[in-house]
């Protein structure tokens, strides 16, 4: 799981180097994780949160407080994490600092959801919300390589911000389950807070794919596929 989540980071920041000058490539492929990450949000995460706690109340507000968090991280982001890339981004080392500081938040949390225990599956084996993680971050590394990215090319100092991505959300995970052991109580309230973060991301990668609000047949399409393959792998796998 650990190298997974690693190898994903890195294969979508390298893929930047053979598309980065095609940033609408991956608007199709992104539709298709945005859909997959709702899917898994609603019929994975929520379903469990509420039916574990015994506030669903507070539940509830949690998952408010990870929605509008995620939108202030996004101040800082500008919304690489849904694989929004900025190919002429002329962002001060301070700022760049605090895009990746941003970042490596984000992906220490998501990287947390991967330790519980649940009704549906035994621990560590969560694979539709693994795949939904996976799914999430190769655009978002793919996103912010393109952003970063010089007329030097792949430089040292590029290469460090993208291990450091990648390895974010391996350390989140082992942070959750091996260092930190949280109770069952803060480990919901976290799921709950990640899940509003998941909640804000893929309706922001629907909303931008429309950016005239017009129906879209292939969209549709593709976001119902997303759908249907979370589901899937939800049962399935």
């Amino acid at each position: 799981m650990i190298l997974i989540l690693f190898l994903s980071a890195v294969l979508g920041g390298v893929s930047s180097k053979f598309f980065g000058h095609h940033t609408q490539s991956i608007r199709y492929p992104l539709i298709f994780a945005g859909s997959f990450l709702f899917s898994i949000t609603i019929i994975h995460i929520l379903p469990e949160v509420f039916s574990l706690s015994g506030d669903p109340m507070k539940i509830g507000l949690y998952v408010l407080v990870g929605f509008f968090f995620q939108q202030l991280l996004e101040y800082f982001t500008s919304g690489i994490e849904h694989g929004h890339a900025h190919t002429h981004d002329d962002r001060t080392g301070i700022s760049k600092l605090g895009l990746l500081i941003a970042l490596v938040i984000h992906s220490l949390l998501e990287g947390a959801l991967l330790t519980h225990d649940s009704p549906f599956h035994e621990q560590h084996e969560s694979y539709s919300l693994l795949v939904g993680i996976v799914l999430h971050k190769m655009p978002a590394a793919f996103a912010l390589v393109t952003t970063l990215r010089t007329q030097s090319g792949f430089d040292g100092r590029l290469w460090a911000i993208l291990i450091i991505f990648s390895i974010s959300s391996p350390v989140g995970f082992l942070m959750s389950d091996q260092i930190l052991n949280l109770s069952a109580e803060v480990l919901l309230l976290l799921f709950a807070f990640v899940s509003g973060s998941f909640l804000h991301i893929s309706t922001t990668i629907f909303v931008e794919s429309s950016p005239n609000h017009h129906f879209g047949l292939k969209k549709f399409l593709i976001s119902l596929f997303g759908a249907f393959t979370a589901i899937a792998t939800e049962y399935f796998l």
